[in-house]
């Protein structure tokens, strides 16, 4: 009877519903300005390289945040750790409209990083806790498809305001729609973290050098850990090389509007929404490496393609179009892999060091993107990232194996 009890219940609970309602709310606000926010530090005087430098700098708080923001949200709960980290949130978003310098800026982003080390650990964190193994996959699909409304409705609204007004407008809605977040996010707290309060560990500086220990002991081993850190960091390097370049190329190379750059960002979010169902469920059938292997190859030629063929609004389309498959591919696969590599305990502060590895390997990478753009030509960034995308694949193929212990259980 037991087995059937497990099976009725939904693949989304009532709380990870609530939950990812607060995400949308968010996520929308900092996807109205994502594609955009370089062509406001440019517009504000800054040079393409100190655009780069913008993103670099503003990275240094997610480096120094994120590794704690996941033991913070081990000990002390999910929803309790997202909803301290949504005040930091709230202040960045508030200071982006009245920037008057690009110096602003960079304090808005570093302010708002301190959101993205809390929420970022407990999201995949919390996610994990409200699946089985064996459905895992599958339930990162669909928060995964819920999650994409943001890139869906987030960027065409963005490019809507600042074509029909001005980027200051565009930014006070995404700080109310943020705030709106934050209220949510400690209303649940304060209800559904109930059980957090009860369960919760004292904070010590004992506990978090324990955890430090173990996680780097797993991370130096040689096994799976180290490899999906690794080919992570390549990634994140290879993608934040181009990933501030992108809106810059688009309105100077192709001639688009802020609107039209607004709308390539929605329809990447319909071809991810399209694509992260079908492979959480192809990842819990066919293993997680073959997913991920798939998306590295098809972003690979999206970012070749960009570079040098697309030239108009269909063509980018169709590459926007291909990375959203890319990256709908990989993201359940990946978040699956990595809370079925290390222990339930430590998952917040697991998908914390592997967001850091972002700021470890990648922090230099915009401003190198961006110093390669103005030293050489506006293809070569681009063409680093198809590269290093692509070289990615090997390690993926070789080392992104569960041991037999984890495979045996996930199939019972």
């Amino acid at each position: 009877m037991e087995p059937k009890t497990i099976n009725k219940q939904p693949l989304i609970t009532p709380v990870l519903a609530w939950f990812m309602v607060a995400m949308v709310l968010a996520n929308t606000a900092g996807s109205m300005q994502g594609m955009l926010l370089p062509l406001y530090i440019a517009n504000l005087g800054a040079s393409i390289t100190q655009v780069g430098l913008v993103f670099t700098l503003s990275n240094i708080v997610p480096l120094v945040l994120q590794v704690f923001g996941g033991w913070f949200s081990d000990n002390y709960g999910r929803l309790r750790a997202v909803a301290i980290g949504s005040i930091g949130g709230v202040l960045g978003h508030l200071i982006l409209p009245y920037a008057t310098h690009w110096g602003w800026v960079l304090l808005g982003l570093s302010v708002g990083s301190i959101a993205r080390s809390m929420v970022g650990p407990s999201f995949s964190a919390f996610i994990a806790e409200q699946s089985s193994e064996e459905n895992r996959g599958r339930v990162y699909g669909i928060t995964d498809t819920m999650f994409m409304i943001i890139q869906v409705v987030g960027p065409p609204l963005g490019g809507l305001l600042v074509s029909r007004f001005d980027f200051r407008l565009m930014l006070l809605v995404s700080a109310f729609l943020y705030t709106l977040a934050a209220l949510l996010r400690v209303r649940m707290a304060r209800t559904a973290g109930r059980q957090e309060r009860e369960t919760s560990q004292e904070l010590t500086w004992r506990s978090l050098k324990s955890s430090v220990t173990i996680m780097f002991g797993m991370l130096v081993s040689g096994g799976l850990i180290t490899w999906v850190f690794i080919t992570d960091g390549v990634r994140d390097t290879a993608f934040h090389i181009s990933e501030t370049l992108f809106p810059l190329y688009l309105e100077g190379a192709g001639g688009l509007s802020a609107s039209e750059i607004g709308w390539l960002g929605s329809l990447f979010g319909l071809s991810m929404m399209a694509t992260t169902i079908p492979a959480g469920w192809l990842s819990d059938k066919l293993g997680e490496r073959v997913l991920i292997i798939a998306g590295f190859i098809i972003d690979a030629g999206a970012v070749f393609l960009f570079s040098y063929w697309a030239h108009d609004f269909i063509s980018f389309a169709a590459v926007w179009s291909m990375f959203g498959l890319g990256v709908g591919l990989q993201s359940p696969a990946y978040n699956s892999l990595v809370s079925k590599a290390v222990p339930e305990n430590m998952r917040g502060m697991a998908f914390g060091l592997f967001w850091t590895s972002l700021g470890l390997i990648s922090l230099p990478a915009p401003y190198i993107g961006a110093a390669l753009w103005e030293r050489f030509t506006p293809q070569v960034p681009f063409t680093i990232t198809a590269v290093m995308a692509l070289l990615a694949v090997i390690p993926v193929f070789l080392k992104f194996k569960l041991p037999e212990k984890k495979v045996e259980e996930s199939s019972s």
